[in-house]
């Protein structure tokens, strides 16, 4: 599932939107169990490097609202987020993380991708604002697809 569910879950689960970076590794491996420590700070570089967290100092800062994301009690993150996504796949997580269907964001994307003859990075990110789903960090990536077409 997505990324920004399993790096909004230990902000949720402490009440704040800045954690040291042993407490956010901690949440993700002892206390959930979905990481080992090794993974947990690779899910840091990850989500650092999509924008999602700020470095400042030893603390770990979310870039958006963890508190307007919803944890479902099920939820376990695959091992596939540790792993570099495009801008497509990062806008493609933020949208089912507001709740809309994998398959109908996949469609939608595409027509609007057919309909503006854009690269599928700037269809997601022009879908993504459209839908009122926050995805500024993308939106340099979605404006050098714009001109490659």
């Amino acid at each position: 599932m997505s990324l920004r569910v399993a790096v909004a879950a230990p902000f949720i689960q402490h009440g704040t939107d800045s954690l040291e970076e042993g407490e956010f590794v901690v949440a993700l491996s002892l206390d959930r169990d979905w990481f080992s420590p090794d993974q947990a700070k690779r899910l840091i570089d990850v989500a650092t490097r999509d924008g999602l967290l700020e470095r400042e100092g030893d603390d770990l800062v979310a870039t958006f609202d963890p508190a307007a994301v919803t944890v479902p009690e099920e939820f376990v993150p695959d091992e596939d987020i540790l792993q570099e996504r495009s801008a497509f796949e990062q806008v493609l997580d933020a949208l089912v993380a507001e709740g809309m269907e994998k398959h109908e964001a996949v469609g939608a994307i595409n027509g609007l991708q057919d309909e503006l003859g854009v690269t599928i990075e700037a269809a997601a990110v022009v879908y993504a604002r459209r839908e009122g789903v926050e995805v500024e960090e993308l939106v340099p990536i979605a404006k050098a697809g714009l001109s490659e077409e």
